[in-house]
């Protein structure tokens, strides 16, 4: 493919390198000096310094031949615009935007309801954009779902089934610890998978030889039902969440309040960790406006203005002893810092919105339970629009050495009409689930399980290898 990124920040530089990685062609156009300097040493792809919301820029690097445009500059306005201008004159190009403004999106929902019922399908997409992306809400949904499952680690969920693929750590004396992946089946009636198991830093694709140590961490397929099971067998208890602290009232807190109270209203909310009617919600903030804001958002909570690591204030309100606390302010060193610090005093478990995959890292070595990168979100989310209309979701895993892929089975797939023992490769993918053609739920599949175009496979690969596998599955 070819695709025109504007914008060489962070985003526009890991989405540059996930991408070249791939073999595909990539033009990276900024209008700052030092950030187009900083991006020609990294990558080994053609930079331009100028202005990318200008059409004759635009055209001079190609973008009447380009399949994709995505614009990542830290402003919505020239992201949009940019769009705007391409599809004006190029409205096949594919084109995606980074969208930070909430209120956009309210816009365009409105906007596209009357849209269709006024004119139908056939026009084209509002602002000129196929793919509006937004940070806050990507990755306020890996909060409320790292949540919903008890805040055991990062989860990553799929449309039409239960299963999930839970990250657990394995602790030492536990069940399985020293165990084979082979002889795990004879340790607990519980059905699982284990995707993918992290050592040292390294995340690899296991094998029925592979030994479960303690330090390991797990990427287990398993039912939502089932997560306390394997939460005991690798030597934790699963809490019960049924008090919560949200830290920072800024957009993304007030969304993730609002989706947690909109379930908790609906009884649902954490209905698979076991918590009682009497859950409680308490949201903290340190500036007076966005205190207030959320005060009058949600009038039932109770909501203080208050610094969240002033040690009395946290002992007078009792926050210590909370079962949980989530960190969400605009300072994401600060989160992580102060999610450790809150279960330093008393707190049972904490999740840290960070800025990207590497401060995860950093904020699970210093003990916070989810650690959720806003970046990586993004990133993944494009790479998802960007691989074709066969691939529906993509994850990435820990630091990025795997993938997760959602994807169709298209008719001139090459495992069309092969079982899974059949196009086996050790080591550089496994099939976790398969939903048939006409049927709504994913299942675990079996070496015998025959795979046909229609069917949709969720498989797990090394990042260095997704294409290649992506078009073994889905074709070209």
């Amino acid at each position: 493919m070819r695709i025109v990124i504007v914008g060489a920040g962070f985003t526009g530089i890991q989405l540059a390198k996930l991408l070249i990685n791939e073999k595909n062609q990539v033009t990276l156009i900024d209008n700052d000096e030092v950030t187009i300097r900083h991006a020609s040493n990294q990558l080994d792809c053609s930079v331009m310094c100028a202005d990318g919301n200008n059409l004759e820029t635009l055209e001079e690097v190609g973008i009447a031949k380009a399949d994709a445009l995505v614009c990542v500059t830290a402003s919505d306005e020239v992201n949009m615009i940019t769009c705007s201008l391409v599809d004006a004159v190029y409205p096949d190009i594919l084109k995606i935007a980074r969208v930070r403004n909430y209120a956009y999106y309210f816009n365009t929902t409105e906007a596209v309801k009357n849209h269709v019922n006024n004119f139908g399908t056939k026009r084209r997409p509002l602002y000129g954009i196929n793919y509006m992306i937004h940070p806050d809400v990507e990755a306020a949904e890996a909060i409320v779902q790292a949540v919903e499952n008890g805040a055991v680690g990062n989860v990553i969920s799929f449309d039409n089934t239960d299963l999930v693929i839970a990250r657990i750590a394995v602790t030492a004396g536990s069940v399985f610890d020293g165990t084979s992946l082979k002889e795990l089946r004879s340790k607990s009636e519980t059905q699982f998978l284990v995707a993918y198991i992290e050592k040292d830093g390294i995340t690899s694709l296991p094998s029925g030889d592979s030994i479960i140590e303690a330090g390991n961490t797990l990427g287990v397929l398993i039912s939502k039902n089932d997560i306390p099971d394997v939460i005991q067998l690798c030597g934790s208890v699963q809490k019960e969440l049924k008090r919560v602290a949200l830290i920072g009232a800024g957009r993304i807190g007030t969304i993730i309040a609002e989706k947690l109270l909109q379930q908790k209203q609906k009884t649902r909310l954490f209905s698979r960790v076991k918590a009682k009617k009497d859950f409680d919600l308490v949201i903290v903030d340190s500036n007076e406006e966005l205190a207030k804001n959320a005060s009058d958002k949600f009038p039932e909570t109770r909501v203080m203005c208050a610094d969240a690591s002033d040690e009395t204030f946290l002992n007078e309100e009792n926050i210590t002893s909370f079962d949980l606390a989530i960190c969400t302010t605009h300072n994401h060193e600060l989160n992580m810092v102060l999610a450790a610090y809150l279960e330093s005093l008393g707190v049972k478990q904490s999740i840290s919105l960070v800025s990207s995959a590497a401060f995860a890292t950093i904020a699970e070595k210093l003990g916070v339970d989810v650690s959720i990168p806003l970046r990586d979100c993004v990133v993944d989310s494009i790479m998802s629009h960007l691989r074709g209309k066969a691939v529906k979701e993509i994850h990435t895993v820990t630091t990025g050495e795997l993938e997760i892929v959602e994807c169709e089975v298209t008719s001139n797939s090459k495992v069309s009409e092969k079982s899974l023992k059949e196009i086996s490769d050790s080591g550089t993918f496994l099939v976790l689930l398969i939903r048939k053609a006409g049927i709504d739920e994913y299942t675990i599949p079996n070496g015998d399980t025959q795979v046909f175009a229609g069917d949709h496979v969720v498989l797990i690969t090394k990042a260095e290898n997704s294409k290649k596998v992506l078009s073994f599955f889905a074709g070209n």
